[in-house]
């Protein structure tokens, strides 16, 4: 599996590939890091940061590409980049029909170094060993960019087979009420015969003077 990591942001957007499957060793084939200027026009720098992405596709070619959920924070600006600087990775994977996974901070950095509050410094320190580098890639959005697909990469096969149960369980839960026979109910045949009831006969009753009989 080759994994693209995103880690998004208008200055500095962390991008880097990492290659292998979950329980064996990975290698890292890139890292690095798309930078726009401050001083450029929010437009100008998307477009800067779509190129980038696209060159990297057409280097690497990856499977997937993993991408930073953008989360809430204090600072809304920051946080309005980010979520720009993300739906461009989104893009450029989805235009060319590649499956994108989002995963949270807390996610990233419980699946590297097993704490989900772990600062940057132990996830460069975690990356750098698991992919056996000489040093820490730097920026830190290169290592978290790393992260983010090697987080991926080791939570795919459970993510895989969790999707693969639900979509059992609907395909049962569909079958079963498609074969389910309608119920219907029998009529008992009414009886077309008068129903009468018997007529008990009257007694005569003679009036004679000073006498009923």
């Amino acid at each position: 599996m080759r994994v693209l990591g995103v880690d998004p942001g208008l200055t500095r957007c962390g991008v880097g590939v990492v290659e292998g499957v979950a329980g064996r060793p990975l290698r890292m084939l890139g890292v690095g890091v798309i930078r726009t200027g401050a001083d450029l026009a929010i437009g100008d720098r998307l477009v800067l940061i779509e190129r980038g992405i696209e060159e990297w596709l057409d280097a690497h070619r990856p499977e997937f590409v993993a991408v930073e959920r953008v989360f809430s924070q204090h600072n809304v600006r920051t946080v309005m980049g980010t979520a720009q600087a993300s739906a461009v990775a989104m893009l450029c994977a989805a235009r060319r029909g590649l499956p994108v996974a989002l995963h949270t901070p807390s996610e990233v950095k419980a699946a590297v170094t097993g704490s989900g509050r772990a600062d940057k410094a132990q996830v460069g320190s975690m990356v750098t060993r698991l992919l056996r580098l000489d040093a820490p890639p730097k920026p830190a959005d290169a290592a978290d960019a790393l992260a983010l697909a090697i987080c991926h990469i080791w939570r795919a096969p459970a993510t895989n087979r969790l999707q693969q149960a639900v979509a059992a369980h609907r395909t049962t839960n569909s079958a079963r009420t498609t074969n389910k026979a309608p119920t219907t109910s029998t009529a008992r045949p009414t009886s077309t015969a008068p129903t009468t009831s018997p007529v008990r006969p009257t007694s005569t009753v003679r009036t004679t003077k000073g006498r009923i009989s």
